[in-house]
């Protein structure tokens, strides 16, 4: 791969895609609101995208569709002076901390039985009206075709609605006993999703991807088999796959954990890049874009947990193994594998990101 004149974020990730020549690799970042706060803290002046100016990050996110069965449902049900429980558009009862970020409480769900699915939630989701403003997404996109930015349209997708309607233990036990209600929530939640995502494009719009997000593993496995995600949710998936490319675009997948055993599916559904490739749950692209990188573009894999010490000798060793075995391939676009955490300081951030563009670049 050669270094080509210096291009736009769009030039540069179509190329990246097509495996064609380009000057660097692409670039994109998420943060924990604590890690700004502190970066603030620490003498940033501006925000998260203000750090991803300085990183020139090359992608601008042009909404976020997560569509609820009853989207105007948040009622907070009872607080304290460090957690607050929420009510939410999907009957979920859940626990949050105040004031912080972190991992919520599930408590309980709403939508328990197929009945309860059948004549109260299935309705109220067909019948919800749209759940994104398409004039404020035409705004993102004009924005993001003045700074050349690559840009996508974004959400949610079934298997992360299965978790959240059902919750994970009920959710996976109607899977295996009741695949067929399953079914009906995953296909009435895509279609969903992609009326939304249709009144994008009625705008005239014209994103050059779909970024799909959805945890449907954990740190040894998926959490249904490869089977079970074949067969019930993978169909979904390659719904979506297919009208993101019937519009022209690419289609990238956002998951967590170890995914390693449904590659090909993915690959089967039409996925055309899959992020972020959480390290410690066994996913390394070292490994993955030999066997996979003419096939799949690989967006992230930098360990956070490299980054927590803040020992750049540590994080420059991480840096520079993965991007020389990604420059071999052309597929891979910078991200770290999580968001980065407020263990990290913005000095250490300023210098990594020296670090991905020094290493970053092809020669």
């Amino acid at each position: 791969m050669k270094t080509v004149t210096t291009l736009t974020g769009q030039e540069r990730v179509d190329r990246c895609f097509a495996r064609r020549e380009h000057d660097r690799f692409p670039r994109y970042e998420s943060f924990w609101p604590e890690t700004i706060e502190r970066w603030q803290n620490e003498g940033l002046i501006g925000d998260h995208e203000t750090v991803l100016n300085f990183l020139e990050g090359d992608f601008q996110g042009l909404c976020w569709i997560w569509p609820k069965a009853i989207p105007t449902q948040n009622e907070i049900v009872q607080m304290d002076e460090k957690t607050r429980v929420v009510r939410d558009g999907n009957g979920k009862l859940v626990r949050y901390w105040r004031g912080k970020s972190g991992t919520p409480e599930h408590l309980g769900f709403d939508c328990d039985s197929r009945e309860k699915w059948e004549k109260i939630y299935k309705p109220s989701l067909l019948n919800s009206g749209l759940q994104v403003d398409p004039e404020a997404v035409w705004r993102s996109y004009v924005q993001g075709r003045k700074l050349g930015r690559w840009c996508h349209l974004t959400g949610a997708e079934v298997f992360e609605e299965l978790r959240d309607l059902l919750g994970d233990i009920n959710g996976l036990i109607a899977m295996a006993e009741e695949p067929e209600w399953v079914e009906d929530i995953a296909a009435t939640f895509t279609n969903v999703l992609l009326r939304n995502f249709d009144a994008c494009m009625a705008t005239g719009i014209q994103p050059d991807g779909l970024w799909i997000y959805g945890d449907m593993a954990y740190n040894h496995a998926t959490m249904c088999s490869p089977q079970m995600y074949r067969d019930i949710v993978w169909p979904c998936h390659k719904r979506l796959a297919d009208w993101a490319h019937a519009h022209g675009m690419k289609f990238i997948y956002h998951t967590d954990g170890d995914v390693n055993r449904v590659l090909d599916l993915y690959i089967e559904a039409g996925v055309d890049a899959l992020q972020p490739l959480e390290c410690k749950a066994g996913m390394d692209i070292r490994n993955l874009l030999p066997k996979y990188g003419d096939r799949l573009c690989f967006f992230g894999n930098i360990d956070v947990m490299k980054m927590i010490p803040n020992d750049l000798d540590l994080i420059e060793e991480e840096i520079v193994s993965k991007f020389a075995i990604a420059k071999k391939t052309g597929s891979y676009i910078y991200h770290s594998d999580h968001s980065v955490p407020p263990q990290v300081s913005w000095k250490t951030y300023q210098a990594i990101i020296e670090l991905i563009k020094r290493h970053g670049t092809y020669d």
